[in-house]
């Protein structure tokens, strides 16, 4: 299965289709291609060359008769002040310029970066115009947007050739396609929910922020003329090419290898691998836990009722934060008091837990869930005699509780329940909503339908599109106008067996079997129509990328198109289905999580 699943991630099979996983195992018939692939533990790799990050371009002025104003007047900015000023401005249209969090961050991070004279006079930022410097951003954008297909043709073609340079490396002999080589441009810090740190200036990434990874024996890549990296390592137990710290949230950023290479593959995989394995398991692991809710000594209740809300509520886990770190987001280990109210009774239901707290990307997570009695009864217990800002789990860590996993599991953390729970949830509800019967553009619903449980599980929101509102009018127009072709098709259908009715002759029957398969082809558009605005309906508030991409076994979705014949590209885009190749691959439609 190794070679098999190997061989899959560069499209390029072994030599031999008839080889079993197991004598692939065994290295017999196998491609030579993987023969090099045994390597000492925790060692990635012998060989890495490549070229380094390609960086974002330097700004370019604003033209002349482009201008800033401050409280009426036009007002010349110095370059690196200007360059931010247009970062606000492109935004003006977005939701995100109108919270007072946004504003504020951005106001007091634009005015650390003027000159001094500049911030005299630009004192308040409901003063400031950049209604024409966005004017001038959505005019390149259309522009843009119109040029003539020659001109496009000649961008791409730019475009590739930056590809090909920066977007490749060599490793173990073998060139391998890089995922994210650009550095990201500097902008405005958006984050997910309502992070406190939105608005807050991206700073622009530089040669001297990077450290490459690369090879002794390669040719160690350039920095930019007149620049030099941060530091250059040839560290072979890890997988990135160049990191660097961002300034927003202090965390490390990495040029990876693309999804679709051999090592991402096989990671993915066993990362699966290891979910599956937690099948075999998981109804001891529940059963000690609820042994657990009784035990004497505190901090194993307190484990066990943790790990119950991880198991049944797909909770993260919460890893422990750092001194200073301002967005106030909670997992499960880390819940204070104030996060959980307790109602003995809610609307019909017993022992309900009320949860309410800020998730990862300061995502709210609010829930009422009814649990055990005994859950109930021990975080009454936990609560006892404490503050609202106390620690739920004061006997607790994340470090403690994967240890504790480790104990029970080979492989085994937190993490590993939410992708568990998540891949066989997927597969529990295609096997429940799915009707061989129907349509493909059914069969779609159905497989959103049980992707948007999995996206409620694990919590997967986002904010409605602006777009929401429009691109359904749209979408109803169209309804009506299909309801309006097939009420006409219906009358001509009975105008035409009217007529054959009365004539009894070959041509009217013949009209009348036109006019029926008009009707059909009229009314499968018409419930594919329908199907759509359903489907758009229920998911405007459900990221299903997240989990598809992350938590969902793929296998799960690639046996369910296999089975039931829906077209792999209906499922994932091109480039998911290169990142999954090797479940494309190695998947049958009886695959079992």
């Amino acid at each position: 299965m190794y070679r098999r699943l190997t061989s899959a991630l560069l499209g390029r099979r072994a030599h031999h289709p008839q080889c079993t996983p197991v004598c692939l195992r065994l290295g017999s018939g196998g491609c030579s291609r993987w023969e090099e692939e045994k390597k000492e533990d925790g060692i990635k790799w012998i060989q890495l060359e490549h070229r380094g990050p390609y960086f974002a371009p330097l700004y370019e002025p604003l033209p002349e008769d482009v201008q800033f104003y401050y409280d009426g007047k036009p007002l010349k900015l110095s370059l690196g002040t200007e360059e931010i000023a247009t970062f606000y401005a492109k935004m003006l249209d977005h939701e995100y310029t109108t919270k007072e969090i946004f504003q504020n961050n951005f106001f007091n991070d634009w005015r650390k970066e003027m000159t001094s004279a500049e911030r005299k006079i630009i004192k308040d930022l409901d003063k400031c115009d950049f209604s024409e410097i966005h004017r001038y951003f959505v005019g390149k954008n259309e522009a843009r947007k119109a040029l003539p297909k020659e001109e496009k043709q000649k961008l791409k073609e730019e475009a590739d050739k930056i590809q090909e340079e920066y977007g490749y490396c060599i490793l173990d002999g073998h060139r391998e396609k890089i995922g994210n080589f650009k550095t990201e441009p500097p902008g405005l810090f958006r984050g997910r929910g309502d992070h406190p740190k939105m608005g807050m200036l991206k700073k622009r990434i530089m040669p001297e922020d990077v450290i490459i990874n690369c090879s002794k024996d390669s040719k160690i890549p350039e920095p930019p003329q007149g620049h030099k990296w941060k530091e250059v390592r040839f560290d072979n137990t890890v997988t990135w090419l160049a990191s660097w710290t961002e300034n927003i949230q202090h965390t490390l950023k990495y040029i990876m290898l693309n999804p679709s290479s051999k090592l991402k593959g096989q990671k993915d995989w066993q990362k699966y691998e290891v979910a599956r394995r937690l099948k075999d398991v998981v109804h001891k692991i529940r059963a000690q836990y609820q042994i657990d809710w009784k035990s004497k000594e505190m901090k194993e209740r307190q484990r066990a009722v943790a790990l119950y809300f991880i198991d049944k509520l797909a909770l993260r886990a919460g890893n422990e934060k750092e001194e200073g770190e301002t967005a106030d987001t909670v997992g499960c280990c880390s819940l204070r008091v104030e996060h959980i109210r307790l109602h003995p009774e809610l609307d019909g239901q017993k022992h309900v837990v009320e949860f309410d707290f800020l998730g990862k990307d300061s995502i709210r997570y609010y829930n009422k869930v009814s649990v055990e009695k005994l859950v109930f009864k021990n975080l009454k217990l936990f609560m006892k005699n404490k503050r609202p800002a106390d620690d739920l789990f004061d006997r607790l860590k994340t470090s403690i509780l994967n240890k504790h996993l480790q104990s029970l599991m080979d492989g085994l953390t937190a993490k590993v329940f939410r992708t568990y729970n998540a891949s066989i949830t997927l597969q529990e509800q295609l096997k429940a909503l799915t009707n061989s019967e129907d349509s493909v553009a059914a069969k779609l619903l159905a497989y959103n339908r049980a992707n948007r449980a999995v996206a409620v599980l694990c919590n997967h929101q986002r904010s409605t599109p602006k777009t929401h509102e429009k691109s359904m009018q749209i979408l109803q127009a169209k309804i009506n106008a299909k309801k309006q072709q097939v009420e006409e098709a219906q009358e001509e259908l009975k105008k035409a067996e009217d007529e054959f009715n009365d004539t009894k002759d070959a041509k009217a029957e013949a009209n009348v079997q036109k006019k029926k398969k008009k009707l059909k082809k009229l009314e499968e558009q018409l419930s594919k129509l329908n199907v759509q605005a359903t489907d758009k309906e229920e998911n405007k508030q459900i990221a299903l990328g997240t989990s598809k991409l992350n938590y969902l076994d793929p296998r799960i979705s690639v046996a369910w198109c296999k089975k039931f014949g829906v077209p792999i590209e209906k499922i994932y885009n091109k480039t998911q289905r290169e990142k999954f190749a090797w479940a494309i691959d190695m998947t049958s439609e009886d695959f079992e999580f």
